[in-house]
């Protein structure tokens, strides 16, 4: 791991961490929304994940103190990006940002103020969604909850990364991102996060969801289900994990897994359906056929 910087603040309370790779032509966006924010004791960490086109060409022409860069080997990943981020982060607190999005100027001085005046650990804010170029309106389902919301969590991601703001202690208590998850690596942080804390959720937008792409990691890893499956089961052997916790946990890994297993067997993998239907039946109970619920 290589890190270069400049004199950077001496005492930044916000660390925002930025991971990229190949995204020369939006990481500046994604870091001068950063660097613009009104709240000033911040510094901003940009994790370059190997990348091959002009992105640190893009990141060196920043003549901005506040701005550190770090390089990883190629490919380790968006995890190993974060966690790289985390490792050097000097802040009391934690702001997290995709290359492919932007904050709002007010983002963080009114984060901030939220979480203080609430006494949280972690939380998120609304946001504008852009695809194409167009704002888009979410569906009623990417609604965002506030407060301890696990049991939802678990049906899919309610948390978006780029809103994200944690205090250093979270990240010391609840730990970083599973390098071994190529994708749904925030469903799975999140939903350690809930085991333990409430999401306060800031009712304004103030970052811009930039979708549509597919160079996006919801549209390069097909079958993400696998992923949210293999969190919930390692989620299980977790020593903070209540029985209703438990319950929840075993209720949607059998239904993930049928979900799961169905799309295998349209696309003629019996095996693989069968690899995971045997992986949640031992952890969950019986589970049934692919296409029927159990008993």
């Amino acid at each position: 791991m290589d890190r270069q910087n400049g004199s950077a603040a001496a005492s930044p309370l916000v660390s925002a961490i930025i991971p990229t790779r190949d995204r020369a032509g939006l990481v500046g966006r994604a870091v001068a929304s950063a660097l613009a924010q009104t709240h000033a004791p911040l510094e901003v960490i940009v994790v370059d994940d190997g990348s091959t086109d002009d992105t640190a060409a893009v990141l060196s022409a920043v003549a901005d103190p506040r701005l550190t860069m770090v390089r990883l080997d190629p490919g380790r990943g968006v995890s190993a990006a974060r966690n790289a981020g985390l490792a050097v982060a000097r802040g009391a607190y934690v702001a997290l940002l995709d290359s492919d999005d932007a904050w709002l100027p007010q983002k963080t001085a009114r984060q901030l103020a939220f979480m203080r005046q609430r006494g949280l650990a972690i939380s998120q804010t609304r946001e504008i969604w852009m695809r194409g170029g167009k704002r888009v309106n979410p569906g009623k389902a990417q609604a965002k909850p506030d407060g301890f919301f696990f049991e939802l969590a678990l049906t899919r991601c309610l948390v978006s990364p780029s809103t994200v703001m944690f205090t250093r202690e979270f990240h010391e208590e609840v730990g970083g991102f599973d390098e071994s998850l190529p994708a749904c690596e925030d469903y799975d942080l999140w939903l350690r996060a809930l085991l333990r804390h409430p999401v306060g959720l800031l009712a304004e937008d103030l970052a811009v969801r930039h979708g549509g792409r597919p160079d996006q990691l919801s549209a390069s890893h097909i079958g993400q289900d696998l992923y949210r499956i293999r969190s919930l089961l390692g989620l299980l052997g977790r020593e903070d994990v209540s029985p209703w916790h438990a319950s929840c946990i075993k209720k949607e890994l059998r239904r993930k897994a049928l979900c799961y297993a169905k799309g295998c067997l349209k696309r003629d993998k019996p095996e693989e359906a069968a690899r995971v239907l045997d992986l949640a039946a031992a952890a969950a109970g019986p589970v049934g056929e692919a296409g029927e619920t159990a008993p």
